[in-house]
């Protein structure tokens, strides 16, 4: 498998040349080709080998986006074979821990490895994640003393030069260009575009979004968590592919806030049934549902609403809006 190659490759590398390495290019405009979406992490915030905290990677145009990044989503991101120097932009829907938990791995392992020869990244979420920021990276911020001493000790001036391939200038800080968004904003990137619409969760506590990315060749919905919605119907109006949160199985909620709040099987199969959507992908799955049989129950269950097709998440699953093609069958 590719993933094993990639990670083979690695390993097999020596702790000096790990060190002095030239430094990890980032991604170059990648060519026109179709978009990719890959699952990074499916889970929810209860502890899991199988499921990493929310994450997904887009790659669309000469960008690479990732949407939540939650615990484990960054190690699901290696193993995709992407690095932290690849991505370009980090949109986040809420504040949950198990959404943003690894957002300061991607900001230190893409400044660290990025050696001042890439862009800053771009971040772009609801409040407060500006001074979320800011108390991570800030001068006096949680991660500050790190990064003085990887900018002022020799050592690792002597490693940051061997990364930048020469030079004497003092390296930067770290500095994401954080923009924060609501409801109706509207993000125009290299040949897609995203628009910020409303999720229904756990406000007034934390604002949470959803989005929509239009590409060429197709679009994209993603609730981050929220229950049945009017606004994620409309947000996700005849849309290639939904990824919803679909976190219980139905008719087990224990309050009514908790079914307004988090997405059940078959109040998801009315949203992409409204919303006319092509592929429903399930994710944010408990454990307890996520057992043969259980399964299938709500995928059935789903399809006598919904006519389009379903797809359970699972890390690393890779989407492109055309869909899995078999040209023949394999000849054993």
């Amino acid at each position: 498998m590719k993933r094993r190659t990639f990670l083979g490759s690695v390993a097999a590398s020596t702790t000096a040349a790990a060190l002095f390495e030239k430094p990890l290019e980032a991604a170059q405009t990648l060519p026109q080709k179709a978009t990719r979406v890959t699952l990074l992490g499916t889970g929810t915030p209860a502890p899991s080998l199988q499921r990493a905290g929310s994450g997904y990677l887009v790659e669309v145009g000469g960008d690479r986006i990732v949407m939540d990044h939650g615990p484990d989503a960054h190690h699901r991101l290696i193993e995709s074979g992407r690095r932290a120097v690849d991505i370009t932009h980090a949109f986040f829907t809420h504040l949950h821990y198990d959404h943003c938990m690894d957002y300061g791995r991607l900001v230190l392992q893409r400044w660290d490895q990025g050696a001042d020869r890439i862009p800053d990244l771009q971040v772009y979420g609801p409040p407060p994640i500006a001074r979320m920021t800011e108390l991570l990276f800030g001068e006096v911020g949680v991660y500050g003393p790190d990064i003085r001493a990887r900018i002022e000790h020799q050592s690792s001036i002597d490693t940051f030069r061997a990364r930048a391939a020469g030079g004497s200038a003092k390296r930067k800080r770290p500095a994401p260009q954080v923009r924060e968004i609501k409801a109706g904003d509207v993000i125009d990137g290299n040949g897609w575009k995203l628009r910020v619409g409303h999720a229904q969760h756990v406000q007034p506590y934390l604002e949470c979004l959803a989005f929509r990315l239009d590409a060429p060749d197709g679009s994209l919905c993603y609730t981050g968590d929220s229950g049945m919605s009017d606004d994620i119907v409309e947000l996700a109006r005849g849309c290639d592919i939904l990824i919803h949160m679909n976190h219980y199985f139905s008719g087990t909620a224990p309050s009514p806030a908790y079914r307004a709040a988090c997405g059940n099987h078959k109040d998801n199969a009315v949203v992409a049934r409204r919303a006319g959507v092509k592929t429903l992908v399930l994710t944010h799955l408990l454990a307890q549902i996520d057992h043969p049989r259980i399964r299938e129950q709500i995928v059935h269950e789903i399809q006598k609403e919904f006519t389009g097709k379903v797809v359970w998440g699972a890390d690393l699953m890779e989407l492109t809006f055309a869909g899995p093609t078999i040209a023949n069958i394999e000849g054993y």
